[in-house]
């Protein structure tokens, strides 16, 4: 169950999710999800942040949950966007896991996660957490497109009744991840398409498949549509609540705006409630 509240540009998505076998006093929890900053000076301003943040804080969120690309190229920004995300407030912590742009350079994912855990958000890299107690764990995976992203490890240490929520940046790792029991993955990666044309639907996924059904020789002189189809195979899932098989997954559409900007593909943060 969804609805929408406008803020100026930033949408807050409020959303009830149901998850086995939850204990009784797990039921309420309430997380804020933010995802893909690109913080580096032209694709999210102070301003946004700033919202982005406030309306975290207003939702009162026993957990705070971030889906990587913080950083787009240069980590540096990192440090700054660190510092700014100290204003986020959560009963039980902030964790993250990385995305694709904060692993792009060789020394990029350590400059990142160092930033972000001098600030006490814990990143989570194929690492199990457990903020509210055993009986609900917190999964992060390395990025889908890392030589790290190995889940079969990492899942298969959680006993099979331990309900667990799955950060992972790429929303494709969620046809992967039908091997497993997902109660709900959170990612991001998609900024929701970026396009969404009323009638049509997201153009990321008409423009991908129109990709793909080009001739090869005709594929090299399209590069931007080849850039597009690369990001994402499953652009169905670009934005909102999807089931993957038994599973569960959730795409938050980002705060960071990419060319040619969004278009009915607002900016969100994510207040998830637990049932």
């Amino acid at each position: 169950m969804m609805h929408k509240l406008l803020t100026g540009a930033l949408t807050v998505e409020h959303l009830r999710v149901s998850i086995a076998d939850l204990p009784a006093h797990l039921k309420g929890l309430r997380l804020v999800q933010l995802s893909d900053f690109h913080f580096d000076g032209i694709r999210l301003s102070p301003r946004l942040l700033d919202e982005a943040i406030s309306a975290s804080n207003q939702a009162q969120p026993d957990l705070v949950v971030m889906t990587g690309d913080f950083v787009t190229d240069d980590p540096a920004p990192i440090h700054n966007l660190a510092q700014r995300l100290t204003a986020l407030k959560s009963q039980s912590g902030v964790y993250a896991v990385l995305g694709n742009h904060d692993i792009r350079y060789r020394h990029s994912r350590q400059e990142v996660a160092s930033a972000l855990e001098s600030q006490n958000i814990q990143v989570l890299w194929n690492q199990i957490a457990y903020p509210v107690g055993k009986e609900l764990a917190i999964v992060g995976l390395a990025d889908f497109w890392s030589s790290d992203f190995r889940p079969a490890p990492v899942l298969e240490q959680l006993d099979s009744e331990t309900p667990r929520i799955v950060l992972s940046h790429n929303p494709d790792t969620a046809e992967i991840l039908q091997k497993w029991r997902i109660d709900l993955q959170l990612s991001g990666h998609t900024h929701g398409g970026q396009v969404f044309v009323p009638g049509v639907g997201n153009m990321a996924h008409h423009i991908s498949q129109f990709y793909r059904n080009l001739p090869p020789k005709a594929k090299r002189y399209v590069p931007l549509l080849k850039e597009c189809a690369h990001t994402m195979k499953h652009w169905e899932w670009a934005q909102g609540l999807h089931s993957v098989g038994q599973n569960q997954l959730y795409v938050n559409r980002g705060l960071g705006t990419y060319w040619p900007g969004r278009f009915w593909c607002p900016p969100e943060v994510t207040v998830i409630t637990l049932v």
